[in-house]
This record gives structure tokens, C-alpha cells and sequence, in this order.
């Protein structure tokens, strides 16, 4: 080998270990070196979600309050259409209101999260019916029922429950059932009211005398979640605005609050109108 072939051999060979070497020395540095995370855009908020309701079982058992003793609901034996679930809502309204959809027979009560908990409700037969918007002044448990004198008029049979006899005290026969639920526009009593029922076959018709009426396993959860000056709108359609129509007047189901009964304090004035 010729002293050129050697040196160029050198050459070679020392180029080959310093690449090596910066090559080694640039992983050992790649090693050693942090990057940091990728920025993550925070999560959106979580959607609310309603609570799930018990089965249906739980909430139409028997259950014993205020010294009477509900007897179970056959849930069974009625359209599912009108027991007691959690919907989309959709009425639009603010969450805390309750609508009353007197074609479909049901009352939403608005949740947050554009969700409704929907009851299955019995109302007012041809020629009681009632719409408007109102407030809730006064809430009662086992209420006394005391029919209006028209309505003892056309019904005789209710006179030991006049006025002038004291009323009917609360209990299982009474009209109001468990809960009820008294509406006002203003500070005048529309005589309309929410109320609980023991007659469960009336749910999802028409046939009492212009209120709306309960199951009483569900009045009792409605009163519970209701709270003071709720708004309340009944409508014939929940999808559609509501229409004036003053002369749609409640028929009165009982003589309205007692005289001195603590209300639930003034209402705004927007309730002052009859629809």
C-alpha cells in the first residue's frame, strides 16, 4: 500500500468516528431533553342532567303522610303516556315554570338543561275549562275542601261541606287530595288550583270541574319541588304562543283561600293578565 493510500485510509477512518461520535453525543442529548405537552383546551362545562326518577313501582307504591295512608297506583293499568318522567322540554319557558298542556293532558314542570319533568294530569270538562298565567300563593298539605255556593246549587249533596257547615276537613275522600296547589293573578285568587286526586281513571280526560288534578303520589312530588310565587301557564298548546281569550274564566272548585291565610307575598305584575 502506497504512504497516499495509507493517509487517505486515515482520513477515512477518523471522519468515520467523529461522525460516530457526534451522532452519539446528538441522541445523548435528544435523551436527555423535555418537551412540553401539547396546550389542551379545557373541557365544556357538563350538559346538566336531570336526576333519574325512581321506577315506576316506587314512586305509585303505598305510602303512608301527614297521618292517612295512600293506597299503591296500578301504573299498570294507565297510558305510560301520563306517569310521571323526565322529557325534553317543550314549552321553551324559563326553568322553575310549570305548564299546564290542557290538549295533551299533561303538566311540565321546566328543568334546567332543556329538560321537563311531565305529569299526567285530569282537567276540566267541556264548558269549565280555564287558560290564563298565574302564580302559586299558597301551598297546603291535606288541604280543607269548601265548595262554592253555585256549586253546592247544582250539586245538593255537597252541603254539609258548605261554608256555613265548615267545609270538608282533609283526607282521603276529599276532592283536593294529598297536595294543592292555589293560583293567584295578583293578589286576587283565580280559584284555580293543582291538586291531588285519588281517582287515578281520571287522569289524562276531561272531567272535573276546571282544575287540574293529580294523582296523588304525584302531587305530593310536584309540591315538593314547587316553590314559593312558582309561575304557572295553562295553554292549550305548549308549542304555540298563548291567545288572549278573557272570557275563559275558572268555574270555581271551593270558596277560595280562608280570610287571614298567610300568602306567599307579592307577585309581579306581568300575572295580573287573563288569557
Amino acid at each position: 500500500m502506497s504512504i497516499a493510500e495509507i493517509e487517505s485510509f486515515r482520513l477515512s477512518r477518523r471522519g468515520f468516528l467523529n461522525a460516530a461520535a457526534l451522532g452519539a453525543a446528538s441522541i445523548a442529548v435528544s435523551a436527555c431533553a423535555t418537551t412540553g405537552p401539547e396546550p389542551v383546551e379545557p373541557p365544556p362545562p357538563p350538559t346538566y342532567v336531570e336526576p333519574p326518577l325512581p321506577d315506576y313501582a316506587t314512586m305509585y307504591a303505598a305510602v303512608s303522610d301527614g297521618g292517612f295512608d295512600l293506597p299503591p297506583i296500578p301504573f299498570e293499568r294507565i297510558d305510560p303516556q301520563f306517569l310521571r318522567q323526565i322529557v325534553p322540554d317543550p314549552t321553551g319557558q324559563k326553568p322553575g315554570t310549570i305548564i299546564v298542556d290542557t290538549t295533551g293532558h299533561h303538566l311540565y314542570l321546566v328543568r334546567q338543561g332543556g329538560q321537563a319533568i311531565r305529569y299526567g294530569v285530569g282537567l276540566g270538562r267541556a264548558g269549565f275549562e280555564w287558560s290564563g298565567d298565574a302564580v302559586v300563593q299558597w301551598k297546603q298539605k291535606w288541604p280543607k275542601w269548601t265548595p262554592p255556593d253555585e256549586m253546592v246549587a247544582r250539586q245538593p249533596e255537597l252541603k254539609p261541606y258548605s261554608a256555613d257547615n265548615g267545609g270538608m276537613p282533609g283526607g282521603l275522600k276529599n276532592p283536593l287530595g294529598a297536595r294543592a296547589l292555589y293560583l293567584f293573578q295578583g293578589d286576587v285568587d283565580t280559584l284555580y288550583r293543582l291538586h291531588g286526586s285519588p281517582e287515578w281513571k281520571s287522569i289524562g280526560k276531561s272531567v272535573s270541574s276546571g282544575c287540574v288534578r293529580l294523582m296523588n303520589q304525584d302531587i305530593i312530588d310536584l309540591y315538593d319541588r314547587v316553590p314559593s310565587k312558582t309561575p304557572v301557564i295553562v295553554t292549550s298548546d305548549v308549542s304555540q304562543p298563548m291567545v288572549a281569550t278573557a272570557n275563559r274564566r275558572a268555574i270555581p272548585i271551593d270558596a277560595g283561600v280562608p280570610d287571614g291565610s298567610v300568602l306567599l307575598g307579592p307577585v309581579k305584575a306581568i300575572t295580573n293578565s287573563i288569557f
